[in-house]
C-alpha cells in the first residue's frame, strides 16, 4: 500500500495558531497528518514565503509583488524559518503527546514545487525567475537541497518516515505559455516537458522518491507526470476532465497514487455526509474499471483545496470526513 493512499489535508490551515492546527491534524489523520502552514500570518507564511525557510545558500526578500532573490538574508527569510521552526515545535509536542513517537504514522510536509516556485519569485531584475533557465536550475537545486534537509530533521524529531509534497497551482499555465510578464514587452515562453520532468526528477531524487505533486488547476500534464519520477498527485474531483480521468487512469496502473480531493475546502450550505464523500471517490476508479481495491491501495482523499479560508470549525470537519471516507474504504470498499 503506498504512504500517499490515505486521508490527508493539501497543507494550509485557517487561523494562526500553529500549536492548535497541529493537535486537530495530528488527532483527526490517522495515517498521514501533515505539517500545517498557516498563512493568516501574513509574510513567510504563504506557499512562497514557506520556500524562504527551506532554500539553501537563496535568500528570498519582500517587493510589491510578492517575493524576490536578494542578495542577503532578509528580515522576510528569517521571519520564515522563524515560523517554519514553529509549526515544527507545535507538530512535535502534539506528536509527543499522542504517543507518536517512534511509530510507523507517516507525516507529509508541503513547499512550493520548482515551477510554481520560480513562476512566483522575481530575480533581482524584476523578471519572474521562470524566465532564466540558469535561475531555474538554482531555485530547483536548493529548493530540494533544503527540503531534503528539512524531511530529514523532522525524521530526526519525529522518529518516523516523512513524505513530501510539492504544491504546482501554476505547472499547466507555465507548460501552455499563459504566464504574464513583467511588461508586455517581456513574455514569459512555455516552458519545456523535458524541463519540467527533469526539475521534478531532481526533487524526487532529493527525497528518496516520496515526493507528490498537488495541483488544484485544470489542464493537468499527465503524460509529462507519468514520465516523471513523482510518487502521487492529488487533483480536485470537481475540476477534472475526460482528459484527466484518462490521466487518473495510466497513473494508477503504473503502480503510482492518486489523492482525489472531494471534500469543500470551504462549508457548504449543506454539510456532505461520509457517503457521499466516499461515493464520489469511488464513481472516479468505477468508470475508469478499477476493482474496488484500488481505493485502499492506490487512492488517497483529502479536501478539495487548502483549508486556509475555511472557518477553523469546517476546517476541523473537513479533515473528519476524509477519514472517516478513507476508513470505510479500508474497512470494506466493496460496500461503498
Amino acid at each position: 500500500m503506498s504512504a500517499f493512499a490515505a486521508a490527508t489535508g493539501i497543507g494550509s490551515w485557517p487561523g494562526t495558531s500553529a500549536r492548535t492546527a497541529a493537535e486537530v491534524v495530528v488527532g483527526e489523520l490517522h495515517r498521514l497528518p501533515h505539517l500545517v502552514e498557516l498563512p493568516g500570518r501574513g509574510v513567510g507564511a504563504d506557499m512562497i514565503g514557506r520556500a524562504a525557510a527551506l532554500l539553501v545558500d537563496i535568500n528570498l526578500d519582500t517587493v510589491a509583488r510578492g517575493y524576490r532573490v536578494s542578495a542577503g538574508r532578509s528580515a522576510a527569510t528569517r521571519r520564515a524559518a522563524s515560523l517554519l521552526d514553529e509549526d515544527i515545535d507545535a507538530l512535535e509536542e502534539a506528536w509527543e503527546t499522542a504517543g507518536l513517537h517512534g511509530s510507523d504514522r507517516v507525516v507529509k510536509v508541503q513547499a512550493p514545487g520548482p515551477v510554481t516556485l520560480a513562476a512566483h519569485v522575481e530575480l533581482p531584475g524584476g523578471h519572474r525567475a521562470i524566465t532564466d533557465a540558469g535561475a531555474v536550475r538554482d531555485l530547483t537545486t536548493s529548493l530540494a537541497e533544503g527540503m531534503a534537509a528539512h524531511r530529514g530533521q523532522l525524521m530526526r524529531r519525529l522518529q518516523t518516515p516523512v513524505v513530501v509534497q510539492f504544491d504546482e497551482p501554476a505547472l499547466p499555465a507555465a507548460l501552455a505559455g499563459r504566464l504574464t510578464g513583467v511588461t508586455s514587452l517581456s513574455p514569459v515562453h512555455p516552458v519545456d516537458e523535458g524541463v519540467v520532468v527533469a526539475l521534478l526528477d531532481e526533487c524526487a531524487a532529493a527525497v528518496d522518491g516520496a515526493l507528490a505533486v498537488h495541483s488544484c488547476s485544470v489542464d493537468l500534464p499527465w503524460k509529462l507526470l507519468q514520465r516523471s519520477a513523482v510518487a502521487a498527485m492529488s487533483v480536485d474531483v470537481q475540476a477534472l476532465s475526460a482528459a484527466d480521468l484518462d490521466g487518473i487512469g495510466e497513473f494508477i496502473e503504473s503502480g503510482r497514487t492518486v489523492l482525489l480531493g472531494a471534500v469543500p475546502a470551504t462549508a457548504p450550505a449543506t454539510r456532505p455526509s461520509v457517503e457521499q464523500i466516499a461515493a464520489a471517490v469511488a464513481a472516479v476508479t468505477d468508470r475508469l474499471g478499477f476493482a474496488r481495491t484500488v481505493l485502499a491501495d492506490r487512492v488517497g482523499i483529502t479536501p478539495s483545496c487548502g483549508l486556509a479560508g475555511a472557518t477553523p470549525a469546517w476546517a476541523r470537519t473537513a479533515v473528519e470526513l476524509v477519514q472517516r471516507a478513507a476508513d470505510a474504504f479500508a474497512e470494506d470498499p466493496e460496500a461503498v
